[in-house]
């Protein structure tokens, strides 16, 4: 099997083809989604729903389908896997607006604001316990183990990134084991459960690894980049939550490290939850532009995001490879 190298484009991507890849599969997944939240309690398919019909684009799911078909698979296993995998993001989703105490998601009002936190937590541990019940009737204990190994590694990145939360002596490389955790872990999943069940060699299953996980990495270094040059429109969430809510994101951690004593002194104060007005907010974009700070944030996601193309370099062209290359240009022309 020969690799082809493929290099991001100039152009402006789009998920319309993969998208458009995955139809008739994201109707099936939408399909158990639909059944599998129901509940004889009435808050429990109100909530959810509130989230999984709020807009969001189902990356997670459709990037097991893209996987599927990548690799030629043609039974329908993957289709209540994908379902899980949402599961699994949707629950990460309510529990961490909870912490976060967001009150913006997808330009919508949070769960949590509408319902309380109790609700979103308990509602959350209910599609966490829905995702494990759609692995299990899968039968294969490889694919519990990659999809409840992930499970625990977000949990594990989402109590790092909060023992983290408020400190600006955060370095780079803890912050990269932050979002490959919290954010890159299922997105590797994701893919790779697909090799799993077409029973495909293990290499294309660390292929299809390394293209979930450098795509999520990617994702969240543009999530972290677009919080200081976007608006909730684009966002999908208030601008500035990160900075006020005390995060040390990349563009931050460049920031703080090439400024002087004067914009140190700023950041510190911001991180530790004494500079946060709107005028504060400004503050700090300008010094993460004249730091270049986002330019570099940026570069490093078109770095992650050429990682994960190359990763499936060696499997044979096709519209699902087409598909999922574009998605990651997508990913990380999101900001631009």
């Amino acid at each position: 099997m020969t690799a082809t190298v493929h290099r991001l484009s100039a152009r402006t991507p789009s998920l319309e083809p993969i998208m458009s890849l995955v139809t008739g599969d994201m109707n099936a997944v939408n399909a158990v989604i639909l059944d599998r939240m129901q509940s004889d309690i009435p808050l429990i398919p109100e909530l959810a729903g509130h989230l999984i019909a709020g807009g969001g684009k189902r990356m997670r799911p459709m990037l097991t389908l893209s996987s599927a078909r990548l690799i030629g698979y043609t039974g329908n296993r993957h289709h209540r896997l994908a379902a899980a995998v949402e599961f699994i993001h949707t629950a990460t989703l309510l529990h961490d607006d909870v912490v976060d105490g967001s009150d913006l998601r997808r330009g919508r009002r949070t769960a949590n604001i509408i319902w309380g936190n109790p609700a979103s937590v308990l509602v959350g541990d209910f599609l966490f316990s829905r995702s494990f019940e759609l692995m299990v009737e899968d039968g294969s204990l490889k694919v519990l183990k990659i999809l409840s190994n992930a499970s625990a590694v977000i949990a594990e990145g989402e109590v790092n990134q909060l023992t983290a939360a408020r400190r600006v002596d955060l370095h780079e490389d803890r912050y990269l084991d932050i979002i490959g955790a919290k954010t890159a872990a299922l997105f590797a999943a994701a893919c790779r459960i697909a090799a799993v069940v077409a029973e495909r060699p293990e290499a294309e299953e660390a292929a299809l690894d390394a293209y979930g996980r450098n795509l999520g990495i990617a994702f969240q270094l543009v999530d972290d980049a677009i919080d200081y040059v976007s608006d909730a429109g684009t966002m999908g969430k208030d601008a500035g939550d990160d900075f006020r809510e005390g995060k040390m994101t990349l563009p931050v951690i460049l920031a703080y490290a090439r400024g002087d004593a004067d914009d140190r002194k700023f950041w510190k104060d911001a991180v530790e939850g004494r500079r946060d007005s709107d005028e504060d907010f400004l503050h700090a974009i300008s010094l993460v532009r004249q730091t270049r700070s986002v330019d570099d944030t940026l570069a490093r996601a078109r770095h992650y995001g050429q990682r994960a193309i190359d990763a499936i370099g060696g499997f044979p062209a096709s519209k699902a490879k087409d598909a999922m290359v574009e998605a990651v240009e997508f990913a990380v022309a999101r900001a631009y």
